[in-house]
């Protein structure tokens, strides 16, 4: 998939949206993104479920990819990196922090991300426990820690669209939910679910496909 962009203007920033899950401010020459959930297919075929090691290989060649376009030089996830336990899809993510020494990563914690801060630490990624203030913003991963006087860009919720068709025709697309105080992105790892149910009535979604970044 190609990467497709859209800028938008928030508190005098310029942020661009992409159809890869995922924004760059590149004022700050940073990449941010949410909810990779990396070792969640490890842990279900820990439990017997065939879950193809494939999902973790195409999330983390997407993340390269937008890496290499922005050129990014901080990756800021902004919670749930890791599902639960260190496995084999760890490893696998710890070879891709090596071949991406010159990057610098950072993580807000959420609620997934169970393991110590010093094990972060050993793979090279500075912890945040429930926030990060730049410039303008404050980033976390979900809405308990965001202030009233100042704009959030989050994640855990996973939002998406559903938008219908003629006839009985319908299709969920994930989607970045844009309110006054707050921007939530879409989980970046394709192995999880869509909500539909947006978190203020009034908020812009903007959707996206292989081809395009929309306004719903």
């Amino acid at each position: 998939m190609s990467t497709v962009t859209k800028d938008i203007s928030i508190q005098n920033e310029v942020l661009t949206l992409t159809n890869q899950r995922a924004l760059f401010w590149g004022q700050q020459k940073t990449l941010v993104l949410s909810d990779l959930h990396i070792g969640k297919t490890a842990h279900f075929r820990k439990a017997g479920i065939p879950i193809p090691s494939a999902i973790l290989d195409n999330d983390l060649k997407k993340l390269q990819d937008l890496m290499n376009f922005f050129e990014a030089e901080i990756v800021l996830v902004v919670g749930d990196l890791f599902h639960a336990e260190n496995n084999t899809d760890i490893d696998q993510f710890q070879k891709f922090l090596q071949v991406n020494r010159k990057v610098s990563f950072e993580l807000i914690k959420g609620n997934h991300d169970r393991l110590k801060n010093s094990f972060y630490e050993s793979l090279g990624i500075s912890v945040y426990k429930t926030h990060k203030d730049v410039a303008a913003f404050r980033f976390v991963h979900d809405e308990q820690h965001c202030g009233e006087d100042i704009f959030c860009i989050s994640g855990h919720t996973h939002p998406g669209v559903l938008i219908r068709g003629r006839g009985k025709v319908s299709i969920k697309l994930p989607c970045y939910e844009l309110s006054e105080h707050r921007l939530i992105l879409p989980a970046f790892s394709e192995f999880t679910g869509l909500n539909t149910k947006r978190t203020v009535d009034s908020a812009i979604c903007y959707g996206f496909t292989e081809k395009s970044v929309f306004e719903i």
